[in-house]
């Protein structure tokens, strides 16, 4: 089982990640991608500004990841995200988990995105369009609360 994360600048092409994940095992019957967009939040967005620490950010996916590996059958489990300036409509972060089965492909990349969301060490920084700052973005309750759903599983 292959896990693999990167933190990048740069964009990543969605299908070659599915291709590399598919091409490692003759048993994958599911492939699940989520990809999240940088939103321009009613037009009033320029860009975001991420930043990660290096090093840590990377551990705590890797951790995050190694977790969802031992408690789904995956095949393969790859978490990319980017840093620096993104712009609305570009791609910010990539989960794709390969299973023989849908569920536990489903859930695997649903797991590793709620703990992306709040536990991976990354910081927002809003643009506006007017050229002022829209701050930092804060953790919103609704992703601490996706993460109870796991606590029991």
């Amino acid at each position: 089982m292959t896990i693999t994360v990167r933190i990048q600048r740069e964009d990543f092409d969605i299908a070659a990640e599915v291709a590399r994940l598919s091409g490692e095992s003759r048993d994958v019957g599911a492939i699940v991608t989520f990809s999240g967009l940088c939103r321009d939040e009613a037009g009033t967005l320029s860009a975001l500004e991420l930043e990660h620490y290096p090093g840590m950010a990377e551990t705590e996916i890797r951790r995050i990841a190694e977790d969802a590996a031992a408690r789904w059958p995956l095949a393969g489990l790859t978490a990319i995200h980017r840093h620096g300036r993104i712009l609305p409509g570009e791609n910010i972060v990539l989960v794709v988990a390969a299973s023989s089965h849908r569920e536990a492909a489903f859930e695997a990349a649903s797991y590793l995105m709620d703990y992306l969301k709040t536990r991976a060490p990354f910081w927002k920084k809003e643009v506006m369009k007017d050229g002022t700052s829209g701050g930092w973005v804060s953790a919103k309750d609704a992703d601490d609360r996706a993460l109870d759903k796991w606590q029991d599983r």
